[in-house]
């Protein structure tokens, strides 16, 4: 199966360039590029699906990369898409459906970048990946790029969890804790793959991650069988939401919809700059606003939710347009609330979220107390990482167990209530 891979093409200025630009970047003003197709006319239905796989590769023919002999033996996506009638009911949602994407091979949504990312760097013959990474997508990366015994190199914050640093270090990166934020950790990456003409896995400034991103959009139209009202995604960087709206907009773009999802962005209060231009938009009003003059102001982020937690949105621009473009909204939730949606989506719906993942089921919640989700819409609420990733903050919200004698007597009276 061939790809239809022809080029790039700029979210701020516009500006085009083939598919054998070697850059990351617009060459003529600098901002992310996103990657460009040109689609079959008058194929078979189901042309775009490679039925013999069970990954995201089951969809190659939707995708710039042809050697899947280069691909991680890793089965990355295909995550199941799960009805929750009962966590529906907290918020009067009646068509609501979580997308567990903690079910990758490192438990985490961001290995469907990687697994694009991975592809692409073999083809072009680099000898080193390296990326930034609050820890989710470094060991992503980590864990990809050891399943073909490929070198890697992962810069986080010293501050990352101490469950992401542990796989990092498991999967055999090479792994620099920088003394500063994210945003420190991704400069000083960009700057060694520079001089070291490595493979910059960084999110957002590599327009292939969020190919591998869009993926996703194809699984919730084939297991939903339908375009959903609504896509939630917890929002930092804004490259899982750009990827998705993506996804989606490849779909129609290639003949194989007709119509297109509404993107809601689900942030912190303590990192939500993608939120605020998306406000500032709305406010403004007006026709299509000119792109290559909008900015996403930075923040100073604090949130619990580090996965999430952000000053300068790498991919702010596209996430931004991703929800406007869409007809979409932006919410930003307190990190008491994200905290608090890590027992809701487990008790709820059998689903174990880490904070960020959590927080796109608080902004879900919060959108429709606003009445800006209807009651009867069908929503999917992405869950981007296993709560596995940070046991400390699910402690905070979980409580601790009952302390018990060791005797039948004390236990039978602690559990007299119990299924009563």
């Amino acid at each position: 199966m061939k790809t239809h891979f022809c080029g790039f093409r700029c979210f701020a200025c516009g500006h085009e360039v083939g598919a054998d630009f070697g850059g990351y970047v617009c060459p003529r003003c600098e901002n992310n590029l996103e990657v460009r197709y040109d689609w079959p006319v008058g194929a078979p239905g189901r042309w775009w699906i490679d039925v013999a796989r069970a990954d995201i590769f089951r969809y190659r023919g939707l995708l710039p990369v042809a050697n899947l002999e280069l691909a991680a033996p890793l089965r990355v996506g295909r995550t199941p898409l799960y009805p929750a009638p009962r966590l529906g009911q907290r918020a009067g949602l009646n068509n609501l459906f979580l997308k567990d994407d903690g079910q990758n091979p490192s438990a985490s949504f961001k290995d469907r970048a990687g697994a694009v990312a991975l592809v692409r760097a073999r083809e072009t013959g680099v000898s080193v990946i390296s990326g930034a990474s609050t820890g989710n997508a470094g060991s992503s990366m980590a864990c990809l790029a050891a399943s073909v015994a490929m070198p890697c190199v992962i810069f986080v914050p010293e501050t990352a969890p101490a469950a992401k640093i542990a796989q990092l270090l498991v999967f055999g990166a090479h792994v620099f804790a920088v003394r500063g934020t994210y945003d420190d950790a991704f400069d000083l990456c960009m700057a060694v793959c520079r001089e070291r003409g490595w493979f910059n896995r960084n999110t957002g400034h590599n327009p292939f991650t969020r190919e591998g991103k869009k993926t996703a959009a194809f699984e919730i139209y084939e297991q939903l069988g339908r375009i959903p009202d609504w896509v939630v995604v917890p929002t930092g960087d804004g490259n899982i939401l750009a990827g998705i709206w993506k996804g989606f907009r490849d779909l129609q773009e290639a003949g194989i919809v007709e119509r297109t999802p509404k993107m809601l962005c689900a942030q912190s209060e303590a990192s939500g700059a993608i939120s605020g231009a998306v406000w500032e938009l709305q406010k403004a009003g007006g026709g299509r606003p000119d792109w290559s003059q909008v900015r996403v102001a930075p923040v100073s982020a604090t949130t619990v939710a580090d996965s999430i937690s952000v000053d300068v949105p790498r991919d702010g621009l596209a996430a931004v347009r991703a929800v406007v473009e869409s007809g979409g909204a932006a919410v930003t939730v307190a990190d008491d609330a994200i905290l608090a949606a890590i027992p809701e989506l487990a008790r709820g719906a059998g689903v174990f979220a880490e904070p960020a993942a959590a927080c796109a089921w608080a902004g879900l919640e919060k959108a429709a107390a606003a009445g800006i989700v209807g009651a009867d819409e069908t929503v999917v609420c992405m869950s981007t990482g296993n709560g596995l990733k940070d046991i400390a903050s699910a402690r905070k919200a979980a409580g601790e167990p009952v302390s018990l004698e060791n005797s039948v007597d004390a236990a039978l009276a602690a559990t007299e209530a119990i299924g009563r």
